[in-house]
């Protein structure tokens, strides 16, 4: 099965506490030893939080969708405190990803 680009964006949810930096959230270290995770394997290539907004983007590789939706709903901070608002099909056309 052919993996490509995608962009994903997340949005932070109503359990996420906005007054608390990322580390002082619950369940925490739970959802950072997650992402690693995705990022060693190569599920997730880039990522990271949109700097003035609750939305975070992530550049994965994927089959589809439905991979991506199926992958990210096993984090601990979903849906509670992050939840997709959207993925996009991304062609990358300018420099490279190692």
């Amino acid at each position: 099965m052919t993996r490509r680009l995608f962009a994903v964006i997340r949005r932070r949810a109503p359990a996420f506490d906005a007054a608390r930096p990322l580390e002082q959230q619950q369940d925490w270290r739970a959802h950072a030893d997650f992402m690693n995770g995705l990022a060693k394997g190569g599920f997730v290539v880039l990522g990271g939080p949109l700097a003035g907004t609750d939305e975070v983007l992530l550049i994965v590789r994927a089959a589809d969708e439905a991979a991506i939706e199926a992958r990210l709903a096993r984090d601990p901070w979903s849906p509670d405190r992050l939840t997709v608002s959207r993925i996009v099909p991304w062609d990358l056309r300018l420099g490279t990803l190692g």
